[in-house]
């Protein structure tokens, strides 16, 4: 694929309202969305990007609160900017758009900055990454930032982007990511055929992650009615794999277990114990408190009430595998 020209400035985001930016974000993949889309992020699956897309995900559930890294990482990207323009020397400033391939109009961007006057390089990526995410940072920028800086290069056209990354709050690093065409052709590829599944609304196949996980608790909340599966090669296949899986698993949670128990009574009331090739801790955690629930109600039932709130039921996996003389029952 050859480079473009530029990208398209197809929304300005200066006065955009925030539900109004998500509904351009829709619309498309962004440059955040690209790992997911490919499969690749080690925190979103396609199937959970896919509810967001078609529209399954409440706004709310999008927008990240106080708890999640992408809130802080917002907050601290001006710093981050300012800091990698006092470090280098170069001059930066905010697009304030939203970008558009013009080829490949499914393909979005919003670029943090852009880095001016400098011809080697014209893109800077600014993220933030705390204690256990700055691990994922040791060998060099993680894939699913690369992917999306790569995306970045193919709606922008540009050839080059640094990340600057603010480690736990204290340590900056630079990284210089060049355009690779290989890579975009494959992401453009990869990137059209979940865009299809977007646009004819066909779920992609769960890939065992917790999100998809998530994403399937929230597509599908239960109902009473039945489904056989017995004349499903596939189904039946599966199922007797996961059968076995759970049976040999089971068993070594139950060696673990006996092996534990085995230490822990050899080390009776230490807290430490070290071995040839490790330490083990088996120390008391602090004294908490917990609300007598069913005293409450006993004895201030009108209090109990104004606070009690209903909490909706989740779905339970059972396995329960039958033979000529047995049935067994698993939960998953």
């Amino acid at each position: 694929m050859n480079k473009q020209s530029g990208a398209v400035r197809l929304v300005d985001t200066k006065k955009l309202p925030y539900g109004q930016w998500l509904d351009v974000r829709r619309n498309g993949i962004g440059s955040s969305d690209a790992a997911a889309a490919v499969g690749l992020c080690p925190y979103k699956s396609q199937l959970e990007l896919w509810m967001e897309k078609t529209g399954r995900t409440p706004p709310e559930e999008v927008r990240p609160g106080q708890d999640d890294p992408r809130y802080w990482g917002t907050l601290l990207e001006p710093m981050v900017a300012t800091a990698y323009q006092e470090r280098t020397g170069r001059k930066v400033r905010k697009l304030n758009a939203v970008l558009q391939h013009p080829t490949f109009p499914y393909m979005l961007a919003n670029i943090d900055r852009e880095i001016v006057g400098v011809p080697d390089v014209q893109v800077l990526e600014c993220k933030t990454a705390g204690e256990f995410g700055s691990r994922l940072w040791k060998d060099g920028v993680p894939e699913y930032v690369q992917l999306q800086v790569q995306h970045q290069l193919a709606v922008t056209g540009k050839a080059a982007a640094d990340v600057a990354v603010l480690l736990c709050g204290q340590q900056l690093e630079i990284h210089r990511i060049e355009r690779d065409e290989e890579v975009i052709a494959r992401l453009v590829v990869l990137e059209a055929r979940f865009w299809e599944y977007v646009e004819k609304d066909i779920q992609p196949p769960a890939d065992g992650s917790e999100s998809s996980a998530k994403a399937l608790r929230r597509l599908y909340r239960g109902n009473d009615t039945s489904m056989d599966f017995t004349s499903d090669a596939d189904l039946d296949r599966a199922f007797d794999a996961l059968a076995t899986l759970k049976g040999e698993l089971e068993a070594m949670e139950d060696e673990a277990e006996s092996l534990k128990q085995v230490i822990q009574q050899a080390m009776g009331d230490a807290s430490t114990a070290r071995f040839a090739h490790g330490v083990v801790t088996f120390k008391r955690s602090k004294d908490g408190t917990t609300l007598d629930t069913k005293r409450l109600i006993a004895e201030c039932p009108d209090v109990a009430a104004m606070y009690t709130v209903t909490r909706p039921g989740s779905r339970r996996f059972v396995l329960s595998r039958t033979s000529d003389n047995d049935e067994r029952t698993a939960t998953c």
